[in-house]
Protein backbone atom coordinates (compact mmCIF):
# COMPACT_ATOMS: atom_id res chain seq x y z
CA UNK A 1 0.00 0.00 0.00
CA UNK A 2 1.20 3.53 -0.73
CA UNK A 3 2.03 5.23 2.55
CA UNK A 4 0.28 8.55 3.33
CA UNK A 5 -1.89 8.29 0.21
CA UNK A 6 -5.50 7.37 -0.42
CA UNK A 7 -6.51 3.74 -0.63
CA UNK A 8 -7.76 3.24 -4.18
CA UNK A 9 -10.79 1.00 -4.53
CA UNK A 10 -13.33 -0.14 -7.07
CA UNK A 11 -16.89 -1.41 -6.66
CA UNK A 12 -17.96 -4.38 -8.78
CA UNK A 13 -21.65 -5.33 -8.75
CA UNK A 14 -24.20 -5.93 -11.49
CA UNK A 15 -26.90 -4.11 -9.50
CA UNK A 16 -26.79 -0.32 -9.81
CA UNK A 17 -28.56 0.25 -6.50
CA UNK A 18 -26.06 -1.98 -4.68
CA UNK A 19 -23.17 -0.02 -6.20
CA UNK A 20 -24.76 3.26 -5.12
CA UNK A 21 -25.24 2.06 -1.55
CA UNK A 22 -21.62 0.96 -1.25
CA UNK A 23 -20.36 4.15 -2.89
CA UNK A 24 -22.36 6.27 -0.45
CA UNK A 25 -20.95 4.37 2.53
CA UNK A 26 -17.38 4.47 1.24
CA UNK A 27 -17.59 8.22 0.57
CA UNK A 28 -17.95 8.77 4.32
CA UNK A 29 -14.69 7.01 5.19
CA UNK A 30 -11.44 9.06 5.07
CA UNK A 31 -8.50 7.81 2.98
CA UNK A 32 -10.64 5.62 0.72
CA UNK A 33 -11.02 6.82 -2.88
CA UNK A 34 -13.37 5.18 -5.38
CA UNK A 35 -11.65 4.93 -8.77
CA UNK A 36 -14.49 3.20 -10.60
CA UNK A 37 -17.89 1.57 -10.17
CA UNK A 38 -18.20 -1.45 -12.44
CA UNK A 39 -21.26 -3.45 -13.43
CA UNK A 40 -19.30 -6.59 -14.31
CA UNK A 41 -15.92 -8.29 -14.07
CA UNK A 42 -14.91 -7.34 -17.63
CA UNK A 43 -15.11 -3.65 -16.78
CA UNK A 44 -13.23 -4.30 -13.52
CA UNK A 45 -10.36 -6.04 -15.35
CA UNK A 46 -9.91 -2.93 -17.50
CA UNK A 47 -9.73 -0.69 -14.45
CA UNK A 48 -7.18 -2.97 -12.76
CA UNK A 49 -4.98 -2.79 -15.83
CA UNK A 50 -5.11 1.01 -15.85
CA UNK A 51 -4.78 1.74 -12.13
CA UNK A 52 -2.94 0.51 -9.06
CA UNK A 53 -5.99 -0.65 -7.10
CA UNK A 54 -5.67 -1.58 -3.42
CA UNK A 55 -9.15 -2.83 -2.56
CA UNK A 56 -12.20 -4.25 -4.37
CA UNK A 57 -15.76 -4.34 -3.06
CA UNK A 58 -16.90 -7.39 -4.99
CA UNK A 59 -20.29 -8.99 -5.55
CA UNK A 60 -20.25 -12.76 -6.04
CA UNK A 61 -23.35 -13.59 -8.05
CA UNK A 62 -22.69 -11.79 -11.36
CA UNK A 63 -23.34 -12.87 -14.98
CA UNK A 64 -20.59 -14.30 -17.21
CA UNK A 65 -17.73 -14.05 -14.70
CA UNK A 66 -18.60 -14.61 -11.04
CA UNK A 67 -16.98 -12.68 -8.22
CA UNK A 68 -15.23 -15.85 -7.05
CA UNK A 69 -13.69 -16.43 -10.49
CA UNK A 70 -12.68 -12.78 -10.70
CA UNK A 71 -11.04 -12.90 -7.27
CA UNK A 72 -9.07 -16.01 -8.21
CA UNK A 73 -7.69 -14.37 -11.35
CA UNK A 74 -6.39 -11.04 -10.03
CA UNK A 75 -3.16 -10.10 -8.30
CA UNK A 76 -3.15 -11.27 -4.69
CA UNK A 77 -1.90 -7.85 -3.59
CA UNK A 78 -5.36 -6.51 -4.43
CA UNK A 79 -7.55 -7.18 -1.41
CA UNK A 80 -11.19 -8.23 -1.60
CA UNK A 81 -14.23 -7.38 0.50
CA UNK A 82 -17.07 -9.56 -0.77
CA UNK A 83 -20.55 -8.02 -0.90
CA UNK A 84 -23.35 -10.47 -1.56
CA UNK A 85 -26.90 -11.46 -0.75
CA UNK A 86 -25.90 -15.12 -0.31
CA UNK A 87 -24.32 -16.83 2.70
CA UNK A 88 -23.47 -19.94 0.68
CA UNK A 89 -20.17 -18.62 -0.63
CA UNK A 90 -18.75 -17.43 2.71
CA UNK A 91 -16.34 -20.33 3.18
CA UNK A 92 -14.99 -20.10 -0.35
CA UNK A 93 -14.69 -16.34 0.05
CA UNK A 94 -12.53 -16.62 3.13
CA UNK A 95 -10.46 -19.40 1.53
CA UNK A 96 -9.50 -16.72 -0.99
CA UNK A 97 -8.23 -14.70 1.99
CA UNK A 98 -10.88 -12.05 1.63
CA UNK A 99 -10.68 -9.22 4.13
CA UNK A 100 -14.37 -9.60 4.96
CA UNK A 101 -17.67 -11.01 3.69
CA UNK A 102 -20.61 -8.61 3.85
CA UNK A 103 -24.22 -9.72 3.49
CA UNK A 104 -26.71 -7.38 1.81
CA UNK A 105 -28.34 -5.13 2.80
CA UNK A 106 -25.06 -3.62 3.99
CA UNK A 107 -25.14 -1.00 6.74
CA UNK A 108 -22.56 1.75 7.00
CA UNK A 109 -21.33 0.44 10.37
CA UNK A 110 -20.75 -3.05 8.96
CA UNK A 111 -18.92 -1.75 5.92
CA UNK A 112 -16.78 0.52 8.10
CA UNK A 113 -15.90 -2.50 10.23
CA UNK A 114 -14.73 -4.31 7.10
CA UNK A 115 -12.61 -1.34 6.04
CA UNK A 116 -11.11 -1.19 9.54
CA UNK A 117 -10.15 -4.85 9.12
CA UNK A 118 -8.39 -3.90 5.90
CA UNK A 119 -6.41 -1.23 7.75
CA UNK A 120 -5.64 -3.65 10.59
CA UNK A 121 -3.84 -6.12 8.34
CA UNK A 122 -1.70 -3.49 6.65
CA UNK A 123 1.12 -2.20 8.82
CA UNK A 124 1.72 0.75 6.52
CA UNK A 125 -1.73 2.13 7.26
CA UNK A 126 -1.11 1.69 10.97
CA UNK A 127 2.11 3.62 10.61
CA UNK A 128 0.35 6.34 8.66
CA UNK A 129 -2.36 6.76 11.26
CA UNK A 130 0.20 6.80 14.05
CA UNK A 131 2.39 9.45 12.44
CA UNK A 132 -0.62 11.68 11.91
CA UNK A 133 -1.49 11.62 15.62
CA UNK A 134 1.92 11.11 17.20
CA UNK A 135 2.43 14.81 17.93
CA UNK A 136 -0.98 15.18 19.56
CA UNK A 137 -1.92 14.41 23.15
CA UNK A 138 -5.43 13.35 22.19
CA UNK A 139 -7.44 11.46 19.59
CA UNK A 140 -11.00 11.49 18.26
CA UNK A 141 -13.25 8.41 18.15
CA UNK A 142 -16.81 8.00 16.91
CA UNK A 143 -19.31 7.36 19.70
CA UNK A 144 -23.06 8.00 19.84
CA UNK A 145 -23.04 9.35 16.26
CA UNK A 146 -20.46 12.04 17.03
CA UNK A 147 -16.70 12.39 17.16
CA UNK A 148 -15.51 12.46 20.77
CA UNK A 149 -12.16 13.89 21.85
CA UNK A 150 -10.21 11.68 24.26
CA UNK A 151 -7.06 12.89 26.02
CA UNK A 152 -4.42 10.17 26.18
CA UNK A 153 -3.72 11.11 29.79
CA UNK A 154 -7.29 10.19 30.78
CA UNK A 155 -7.20 6.62 29.42
CA UNK A 156 -6.85 3.84 32.00
CA UNK A 157 -7.23 0.84 29.70
CA UNK A 158 -8.98 -0.24 26.50
CA UNK A 159 -11.06 -3.38 26.17
CA UNK A 160 -12.14 -5.09 22.96
CA UNK A 161 -15.32 -7.04 22.32
CA UNK A 162 -16.50 -8.76 19.14
CA UNK A 163 -17.39 -5.68 17.11
CA UNK A 164 -16.73 -2.71 19.40
CA UNK A 165 -14.35 -1.51 22.11
CA UNK A 166 -14.65 0.19 25.48
CA UNK A 167 -12.21 2.97 26.35
CA UNK A 168 -12.13 3.15 30.14
CA UNK A 169 -11.45 6.65 31.48
CA UNK A 170 -11.24 7.87 35.06
CA UNK A 171 -14.81 9.16 35.10
CA UNK A 172 -16.58 7.41 32.20
CA UNK A 173 -16.39 4.68 29.58
CA UNK A 174 -16.52 5.48 25.85
CA UNK A 175 -17.94 2.82 23.52
CA UNK A 176 -16.91 2.89 19.86
CA UNK A 177 -17.08 0.48 16.92
CA UNK A 178 -13.49 1.14 15.92
CA UNK A 179 -11.22 -1.89 16.21
CA UNK A 180 -8.64 -2.15 18.96
CA UNK A 181 -5.81 -2.28 16.40
CA UNK A 182 -7.01 0.95 14.81
CA UNK A 183 -7.03 2.62 18.24
CA UNK A 184 -3.62 1.13 19.09
CA UNK A 185 -2.15 2.80 16.01
CA UNK A 186 -3.28 6.20 17.32
CA UNK A 187 -1.76 5.82 20.79
CA UNK A 188 1.76 6.93 21.82
CA UNK A 189 3.65 3.66 22.22
CA UNK A 190 5.77 4.95 25.10
CA UNK A 191 2.65 5.34 27.29
CA UNK A 192 0.52 2.33 26.31
CA UNK A 193 1.07 -1.40 26.07
CA UNK A 194 -0.90 -4.13 24.28
CA UNK A 195 -1.02 -7.13 26.64
CA UNK A 196 -3.71 -9.21 24.97
CA UNK A 197 -5.70 -9.20 21.72
CA UNK A 198 -8.47 -7.64 23.83
CA UNK A 199 -6.55 -5.27 26.13
CA UNK A 200 -4.36 -2.18 25.87
CA UNK A 201 -3.25 -0.62 29.15
CA UNK A 202 -1.88 2.77 30.20
CA UNK A 203 1.49 2.05 31.79
CA UNK A 204 1.14 4.77 34.42
CA UNK A 205 -1.98 3.12 35.87
CA UNK A 206 -0.35 -0.25 36.62
CA UNK A 207 -0.57 -1.03 40.33
CA UNK A 208 0.97 -4.52 40.21
CA UNK A 209 1.75 -7.37 37.83
CA UNK A 210 2.70 -11.03 37.73
CA UNK A 211 3.73 -13.30 34.86
CA UNK A 212 0.04 -13.94 34.19
CA UNK A 213 -1.82 -10.68 34.76
CA UNK A 214 -1.60 -6.94 35.28
CA UNK A 215 -3.69 -5.02 37.80
CA UNK A 216 -5.00 -1.62 36.69
CA UNK A 217 -6.93 0.35 39.33
CA UNK A 218 -8.04 -2.87 41.07
CA UNK A 219 -8.97 -4.53 37.76
CA UNK A 220 -6.94 -7.67 36.92
CA UNK A 221 -6.28 -8.11 33.18
CA UNK A 222 -4.80 -11.28 31.71
CA UNK A 223 -1.53 -11.20 29.77
CA UNK A 224 -2.02 -13.48 26.78
CA UNK A 225 0.59 -16.06 25.84
CA UNK A 226 1.33 -14.44 22.48
CA UNK A 227 2.12 -11.07 24.11
CA UNK A 228 3.75 -12.31 27.33
CA UNK A 229 7.39 -12.27 26.28
CA UNK A 230 7.33 -8.68 24.99
CA UNK A 231 5.12 -7.43 27.83
CA UNK A 232 7.33 -8.82 30.58
CA UNK A 233 10.46 -7.55 28.86
CA UNK A 234 9.03 -4.03 28.82
CA UNK A 235 7.66 -4.16 32.37
CA UNK A 236 10.91 -5.42 33.81
CA UNK A 237 12.62 -2.23 32.63
CA UNK A 238 10.52 -0.13 35.00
Amino acid sequence: MRQNKDILCIIVDDEAIAREVIATHVSKIPKIKIVASCSNAIEAFSVLRAHKIDLVFLDINMPEISGISFAKSINKDVKIIFTTAYRDFAVEGFELQAVDYLLKPISFDRLQQAVNSYFDIHTDSKHTEYTETANNDFMFVRADRRMVKIDFESIIYIESYSDYIKIHLADETIVTRETISTIEAKLPSKSFLRIHRSYIIALKHITSFTNEEITINNTALTISRSYKKDVLRILEKF
